[in-house]
């Protein structure tokens, strides 16, 4: 076949609106790349993990693509190469994905012992459409490596409750809006001394889930409530030292847009409130701050907010006038805007969710874990996940100092819960 006959028949898909940041201001530095594992009871085969994503890939239009430059944006266009190749993990997470090293594709899959991680660039989807690709990944590893299991479940097909959907929520809930819903006003940075690429630490924080939401219950807040407020609480002591301060303490917190718009898409559909802690006096309890983050939080996360947020993002890439602007030049508009927007945030936390398997799978599954790559100005960052009664709050960092883990850890057992830690040791090397 011709090559130019190869290029008539292949798909091509556009960016959702959230994607079109990413391409822009990735790199070796800031990779945009998120990591989920899932922690199975059992040693990973690697020729049966490699067999179960070679199945599993052609049947996720979403994941089976590269990235092209156009003229005017980026876009998808299908991937005609084999899977990418599933490696031992031997190497920091959360690496800069370069595409001609990987097949052209936008995601990895490594393993380590009992777990299987799966690195996604972000401009693909976000956690939940991660999430959605691991389970499918994992559950046809587990049919593989325990063939009784692939005759109860009757087959390799994928669960009924694994959505394919690739729509562009953004697109299809917009709503026309020209107000600036969210900061951009400077917030507190956090600084200090830094690791040297690609060095990247890694702490767990392991809790009883019905232990935390009876400390929850009692303070009269969600637990993404009180966790955001102990971060900030953290951050309080140990950066600010318990005094004012003319920039805010301000907690990005990424909302799943999906259950407010009735949305199964598997691409990004997510908008980011911030939780605004303005230290204006001498002295603040815990209590105080946590009243201070609730309030901010539940004032944000609105269907009504929620839907300014990305309409106002939305409103600008329809402008026609951008639309016909080359992307050499979109480039910088959106990096000045990236930067602005970074600048305006303390540290990002972000909640995937209680993680469910289907019952049959449950005797092999262990736990999950997820973590964030570093953004502009943010030099560490919380990722809260949870399956059956266990929750893990995980820090990803590149700063030394690790005195707001400590300060955060320190006053989950002051509130009476019990917590165990597991770290990859990089700030003790």
């Amino acid at each position: 076949m011709k090559k130019s006959e190869e290029r008539r028949i292949l798909k091509w898909d556009k960016l959702d609106n959230t994607a079109n940041l990413f391409p822009v201001i990735a790199g070796e530095e800031m990779s945009n790349v998120y990591r989920i594992s899932v922690l199975l009871k059992e040693e990973i085969q690697q020729n049966l993990l490699q067999q179960a994503l070679d199945i599993i890939l052609p049947k996720f239009e979403l994941f089976h693509v590269r990235l092209r430059q156009g003229i005017f944006w980026y876009y998808f266009e299908e991937n005609v190469k084999r899977a990418p190749r599933v490696l031992e993990e031997a190497n920091y997470p959360c690496r800069f994905i370069v595409q001609n090293k990987n097949r052209s594709y936008l995601f990895r899959v490594s393993y380590y012992k009992c777990r299987i991680n799966l690195e996604v660039f972000h401009v693909l989807t976000d956690g939940m459409g991660g999430i959605n690709f691991l389970k499918e990944l994992t559950y046809q590893y587990l049919r593989l490596s325990h063939p009784d299991l692939r005759d109860l479940i009757g087959g390799d097909e994928l669960s009924s409750d694994t959505s394919l959907n690739t729509e562009d929520s953004f697109l299809k809930n917009y709503r026309k809006s020209h107000q600036k819903s969210y900061k951009t006003q400077k917030a507190f940075l956090l600084k200090g001394e830094k690791f040297r690429t690609p060095k990247f630490g890694v702490v767990h924080g392991y809790l009883n889930i019905p232990q935390l939401k009876a400390v929850c219950k009692k303070r009269n807040v969600s637990i993404n409530e009180y966790l955001v407020a102990v971060f900030a609480w953290g951050v309080y002591l140990e950066c600010m030292h318990g005094m004012p301060g003319k920039k805010p303490i301000r907690i990005a917190v990424p909302v799943n847009l999906r259950p407010f718009f009735d949305s199964v898409t598997t691409k990004n559909f997510f908008a980011v409130v911030s939780a605004e802690f303005k230290v204006v006096k001498k002295s603040y309890t815990f209590e105080e701050v946590l009243e201070i983050v609730k309030a901010s939080l539940r004032e944000q996360i609105t269907k009504e907010h929620l839907e300014e947020i990305f309409s106002y993002n939305v409103s600008n890439e329809k402008v026609l006038i951008a639309r016909a602007v080359p992307l050499i030049l979109k480039k910088i508009a959106i990096r000045s805007v990236y930067t602005s927007a970074a600048l305006a945030n303390t540290s990002t936390v972000t909640n995937i969710g209680n993680i469910s398997v289907k019952e049959e799978y449950e005797p092999y599954v262990e736990g999950f874990h997820a973590y964030l790559a570093m953004s502009k100005g943010q030099g560490l960052k919380g990722t809260i996940c949870s399956y059956q009664d266990t929750l893990v709050f995980t820090f990803s960092f590149i700063l030394k100092d690790t005195s707001i883990q400590k300060a955060f850890f320190r006053k989950l057992a002051e509130d009476g819960l019990d917590v165990s830690i597991e770290t990859n040791g990089v700030c003790y090397e």
